[in-house]
């Protein structure tokens, strides 16, 4: 099977904008014949920790219809969003929808960076789904910097580690070049990083959303400014 990283500049706090964007890049990775595209952290409203404080009408559950148009999108999905939850505070939540639209599973980012501890609540329990015979394990942004996260997923039986993340210019390009080849090499699993380019809250994301191979090989790699998708195909465990 084919999976595809997206990487996009999202509408500050506008859920439907970014819908309809990483719609079209859904139907974009279903035309080169992946089956399962990942997307960025907070797809759906970019890195606006202040809006989505503020603003309980920006987090987004896994039966929202504002996320119909990725539903509808004929392939699975992985959308980083801010989820409610039964308290006050949201999570930071990756919702994993099938190709027919179903949700599949719900991961709740466990490793919250800096400031988001003042706004998001953490998970506590790590993610995993199937697909197509795939097995499959979640992480979001700086949840890859513990490698005991991957670690788990490839030992439970993974072969494949998604990650939605927001890397941007400076530190971040060198980040993003070392920490997910890192837990190819380590974890021996398919590692698919979609990443956001251009303004993100505070930051530029520096892009170059990637797939690499177990061990650490380079698959396919997105540019550094352009909101795209890039497919690579998924092996069979050796």
């Amino acid at each position: 099977m084919k999976i595809a990283a997206a990487q996009m500049t999202c509408v500050p706090a506008d859920v439907r904008a970014n819908a309809a964007r990483a719609a079209a890049l859904a139907a974009t990775a279903r035309e080169q014949g992946a089956a399962l595209v990942v997307f960025p952290e907070f797809t759906l409203t970019g890195y606006e920790l202040d809006a989505l404080a503020a603003d309980p009408g920006l987090w987004t559950a896994a039966d929202d219809p504002r996320l119909d148009p990725l539903r509808a999108a004929g392939i699975a999905t992985a959308v980083n969003v801010a989820l409610p939850g039964d308290g006050p505070r949201p999570a930071i939540a990756t919702l994993v929808h099938d190709a027919d639209g179903a949700h599949v599973t719900t991961y709740r980012k466990q490793h919250l960076f800096r400031h988001e501890q003042d706004v998001f609540e953490p998970g506590t329990a790590d993610g995993r789904f199937e697909l197509l015979g795939v097995r499959f394990s979640l992480g979001v942004c700086y949840d890859n910097h513990f490698p005991g996260l991957p670690g788990r997923g490839a030992a439970d039986g993974c072969r494949v580690h998604l990650a939605s993340s927001l890397y941007g210019t400076g530190d971040g390009i060198r980040e993003r070049a070392t920490v997910y080849p890192g837990i190819a090499e380590r974890s021996g699993l398919y590692v698919v990083l979609a990443n956001h380019v251009g303004p993100a809250g505070p930051w530029t994301g520096c892009g170059r959303s990637a797939v690499w191979a177990p061990g650490g090989a380079l698959l396919a790699e997105a540019d550094d400014r352009t909101p795209s998708v890039v497919t690579a195909p998924v092996g069979p465990a050796l």
